[in-house]
């Protein structure tokens, strides 16, 4: 019986450390495992297209504000003329500059009103950013996008191509400066891994023509 019950001690402590790493094993959970952060974007996320390089255009919305007064912090929206509206200084062309262009324009002409005034301008809302998808496709038609979409990416917010669709004939119709520029789009090579630079990005006004 003594035996019995010294051969129990002696298991208990050599087993002691295993059942103790046992114990610890369970409590650990794997990084990948762990609960992640669930990010949701915002329908017109300015983060997404609003950028150094972001020109403005009309319809996009502003949010300007002059250090200690509340009277000239205003959102103002780019008309279609592409100017925009702001107190003590009267119209600015918007349309066609960045948002530091903007602010540093109007640093310059409220120099006179108010002294060494601090000026921060915001993009609030992107509504100029669109491009036009035609032709045999889901679903044709305008679409605001983000800063960097590809013709795939087009293609795919215009649900695809319908099944008589030309894959092979589509164009890119850009206007730039008043020129007309056509780029060519072969979208069963692109599919294949093929002629990737064909899939440029979009540049606003854009038009994809799916024949």
């Amino acid at each position: 019986m003594k035996q019995s019950k010294l051969t129990r001690s002696v298991l208990c402590v050599l087993l002691a450390p295993t059942l103790q790493h046992c114990a610890s094993v369970t409590d650990y959970v794997p990084d990948f495992l762990a609960p992640q952060p669930i990010q949701v974007a915002g329908e017109t996320d300015p983060g997404l297209v609003a950028d150094a390089a972001y020109l403005l255009g009309p319809e996009d919305t502003l949010k300007i504000s002059v250090w200690r007064d509340e009277q000239l912090t205003q959102e103002v929206v780019v008309r279609p003329d592409g100017m925009i509206s702001f107190p003590l200084v009267g119209d600015i062309m918007a349309a066609g500059r960045t948002v530091e262009d903007v602010r540093q324009d109007l640093v310059a002409r409220l120099n006179k009103f108010v002294p060494n005034p601090h000026v921060t301008v915001m993009v609030t809302k992107i509504m100029s950013n669109k491009i036009y998808v035609t032709g045999r496709v889901a679903r044709p038609g305008e679409f605001l996008v983000g800063h960097y979409t590809d013709v795939l990416q087009a293609l795919s917010l215009a649900g695809g191509l319908t099944p008589f669709a030309k894959e092979n004939d589509i164009k890119v119709i850009r206007r730039d400066k008043g020129e007309q520029r056509v780029y060519p789009f072969r979208y069963g090579d692109v599919r294949n891994g093929r002629g990737l630079e064909q899939n440029i990005v979009l540049q606003r006004g854009d038009v994809v023509v799916v024949p």
